[in-house]
């Protein structure tokens, strides 16, 4: 019935996540956003696990989206 295109889960993307090449040709993600790890309860992302991304670091010390608290 003409132009509709089914769509599988397999050909979808995840908004809400972003899609890079390892070094190892395998894919991997990392969240897009702190905002978006802490509506998941998956903050603070470590390195080396998944959802983790070197812009969610904004320290570099290997941990993203850490909880800070007022001092």
């Amino acid at each position: 019935m003409g132009d509709q295109q089914s769509s599988s889960p397999a050909g979808r993307t995840d908004p809400e996540r972003r899609f890079t090449a390892s070094t190892d040709s395998r894919s991997s993600w990392s969240y897009r956003s702190c905002t978006q790890a802490k509506a998941d309860g998956a903050a603070p992302v470590y390195a080396g696990q998944p959802g983790y991304g070197p812009h969610l670091d904004r320290d570099g010390d290997g941990i993203g989206c850490e909880l800070y608290r007022g001092r």
